[in-house]
């Protein structure tokens, strides 16, 4: 087969950034990321995070070919703030996101597991069976 080893897709090689920012010349406040090791997964939400800035005039990603693991993501700011800074700035935002969504998503497992508690369905409605019983597989993360 031509397909490469699986590890080669997500794995730095001896010596390899992670990371490369490069300063646009030909646009001002605009550099060009390249971020190895990674897909659309990672490339959408760092995007979808930029747009979420009022300094972020522009912000877009591409994957030049799907056999080779990077993206390149585009930042133009307005000059108040670099575009490393507010990718850094946007990478702490998600990071801290994740880790509330994680702690929502076992708090609420947790109470569901609780033995004589009451549960509720989706609406708040009092059960007498387990949500798994039920059919529901709602969970309010709100």
């Amino acid at each position: 087969m031509n397909a490469i080893n699986r590890y080669e897709l997500y794995v730095l090689d001896e010596g390899e950034k992670s990371v490369e920012v490069s300063e646009d010349t030909k646009i001002p406040n605009a550099a060009t990321i390249k971020i190895v090791k990674q897909d659309h997964t990672l490339a959408n939400l760092l995007r979808a995070q930029l747009l979420g800035y009022s300094s972020v005039l522009f912000a877009g990603y591409k994957v030049p070919h799907p056999l080779h693991p990077y993206f390149l993501l585009k930042i133009q700011t307005d000059g108040s703030i670099t575009p490393a800074v507010i990718l850094e700035k946007a990478c702490t935002d998600l990071i801290g996101m994740v880790a509330t969504l994680e702690s929502k998503f076992k708090r609420e497992f947790t109470m569901n597991n609780v033995e004589g508690g009451v549960q509720e369905d989706a609406y708040g409605v009092p059960t007498t069976t387990g949500q798994w019983e039920s059919g529901g597989a709602y969970v309010d993360l709100g």
